[in-house]
Formats: C-alpha cells, sequence, structure tokens
C-alpha cells in the first residue's frame, strides 16, 4: 500500500509504553517531503541523517504538536532549510505547552484535580523535561487549512481538521485510493488519548466524537497510522472507538454518584500502577471524560475547599 502511494513509512523509537512512531517520507518532482519527525533526541537524530543524506528536503508536513511529531521539526529545518507546515492551532499550542508561564500554572490545575502535592510536583516536572526534546521550535509561516489540498507522493490528498486528540489535529484524504494518513486520530490497536491539557478547547472528547462522525461518512477503506500498522475499514475501527467512550461515560457516571474529585476517579478508571508519564495522560483523559459528561448536563462540578468535586445527577 505505502509503495503504490510513493511513501516511506520511518518508525522512529519513543521511551514510552507507546514504543515507537511513524513518520513518512515521499518524494515529488523537486525533492521529498517529511510527514512528521519524532522527538529531538540522537536516536532520531541518527535515523534521519542516514535518511536525507544526498536528498533535498523542500517541507516538513507536520500533522499535530504532540512532541512524537513535532519534536524534531525545528532542528530538521534548521538541517535542511525546508520549509514547515502546520495548523495554526497547533503551533500556537506548541509554543506555549512546555513554557513556564503554562507550567506554572499545571500546579495549580493540578491541585484543583486533587492530585497529591508530591505527585503533582512529578507531573510538572514530566512536563518540563520535554523541552529539550521539543526545542528549537521550527519557523512555520504556512499554515494546513481545512480542505486545502496537500501532495504527499504519488497522489494528492485532502486535509481534514480532525480535533480532539490535539485541538489542531489534521489527517489526509485521498478520495481516488480511498485511504486515510490517519495520524494520531485513528490508530488499529489502542484508543487515541483525549486529555483536556488545561488549555485550549474545554470540550476535547466532544471534539473527538465529532471528528469520527466526519470520517466515518468518508467510509475510508485503508488506514495508515502514526502507530502501529496500515489496516483496512475505518468504519468499523471508527464504530469500535465510540463504543469504547460510550461504556467508559457510562461507567463514569455510575462512579460518579458518590461525588469524586478528579484525582479519585482518575484511580477508578485506571486502577493498575502507572508509571508517571502514564498517570499524566491518564489525568488529562480523566478530566476529559469529566468536562465532556459536565458540558453534557449530566454531572456537576463543585469547588470544595478549593478541589473540584464531580457528581452525577
Amino acid at each position: 500500500m505505502l509503495e503504490e502511494l510513493g511513501i516511506k513509512r520511518i518508525t522512529l523509537a519513543l521511551p514510552f509504553r507507546l514504543n515507537h512512531v511513524n513518520c513518512f517520507l515521499a518524494e515529488e518532482d523537486d525533492g521529498y517531503k517529511i510527514l512528521d519527525t519524532g522527538l529531538h533526541n540522537e536516536e532520531t537524530k541518527k535515523i534521519w541523517d542516514q535518511e536525507i543524506e544526498g536528498k533535498q528536503i523542500t517541507d516538513i508536513i507536520v500533522s499535530h504538536y504532540h512532541p512524537d511529531h513535532f519534536g524534531y521539526a525545528g532542528k530538521l529545518q534548521e538541517k535542511t532549510n525546508a520549509k514547515v507546515w502546520m495548523s495554526e492551532i497547533d503551533l500556537e499550542d506548541a509554543l506555549q505547552a512546555w513554557e513556564q508561564p503554562f507550567l506554572e500554572n499545571l500546579w495549580e490545575n493540578y491541585h484543583r484535580a486533587g492530585i497529591p502535592d508530591d505527585i503533582s510536583r512529578a507531573l510538572t516536572e514530566n512536563t518540563a523535561a520535554f523541552a529539550p526534546l521539543v526545542t528549537p521550535y521550527p519557523k512555520v509561516e504556512h499554515f494546513l487549512k481545512e480542505g486545502d489540498s496537500l501532495s504527499f507522493g504519488k497522489y494528492a490528498y485532502e486535509i481534514i481538521h480532525t480535533p480532539g486528540h490535539s485541538d489542531g489535529l489534521v489527517t489526509f484524504y485521498n478520495q481516488e485510493k480511498s485511504v486515510l494518513l490517519a495520524t494520531d486520530h485513528i490508530l488499529p490497536k489502542i484508543t487515541p488519548n483525549i486529555s483536556y491539557w488545561f488549555h485550549g478547547d474545554p470540550n476535547p472528547l466532544a471534539n473527538y466524537l465529532n471528528s469520527l462522525e466526519k470520517i466515518k461518512k468518508l467510509d475510508v477503506e485503508w488506514v495508515i497510522p502514526s502507530h502501529g500498522d496500515p489496516f483496512p475499514n475505518a468504519s468499523k475501527r471508527i464504530a469500535e472507538i465510540e463504543a469504547h467512550h460510550d461504556e467508559r461515560l457510562s461507567s463514569l457516571k455510575e462512579m460518579l454518584k458518590t461525588g469524586l474529585n478528579v484525582y479519585e476517579t482518575m484511580e477508578k478508571l485506571f486502577p493498575k500502577k502507572l508509571a508517571v508519564h502514564d498517570t499524566r495522560f491518564a489525568v488529562g483523559e480523566t478530566v476529559a471524560h469529566l468536562e465532556y459528561l459536565r458540558l453534557a448536563g449530566e454531572c456537576k462540578r463543585e469547588l470544595v475547599d478549593g478541589v473540584y468535586i464531580y457528581q452525577s445527577y
């Protein structure tokens, strides 16, 4: 499938439980384009140095601002002088997500979530530790916009804004081959993390579910994801992901009958012992689901002694 599309997959290791990210390289008439870049670390540098040796890189496309996609874009731009493209929404998020003003607010947000001080400190430090893995920031002068067309390899793709996993995440759709470069919007074996990170749109889960419906209408035959292997039948996988979130929201409403803070809720939703990085994602996902229910009018939120308590009606 990838060879037919004129795309080469570059799989880079990640030091997390989700242990890899797929980036992509495609040849054009005037050079090569890259889609997503991995973290800025030594291993990523070595692989990209091998891949781009002797090649003219004209464009670097960033699907969204998360470190495993955005992190090496700035350094790669310095090496290649390529144009960098991403959505304007996610560029704004990228330029604040690891900076001091946001990190200073994290402590207060974690406190309101009922997270113990030692864990709050560890989560904040874990976020701050990404700064060297995402800098230098790229100079972005070209924005990916809904409905625009972008050539990548042998075909052109329509840019589709699919917020949820991030506010500005984009996917790339070619109708002729019925293929979606899905980035992190639809994954084959795990559900993409849908988190509220205390900035941006307050209801990422609602956005995500709407974005899934948007893609479902296209009835895509082949999905090429950023984690895992290409797989058929996007609509089938979308139905499975929707069922997962329905089940989680249903069980969450039951839990909230007694009234819980974010941290207590997270411990019930994710009962296994988690590493710090995974705990941060679990907190974000818990907040996203709680806020979805609250904004849908299915639970209330009250500030009690400086901590938010959620309770279903």
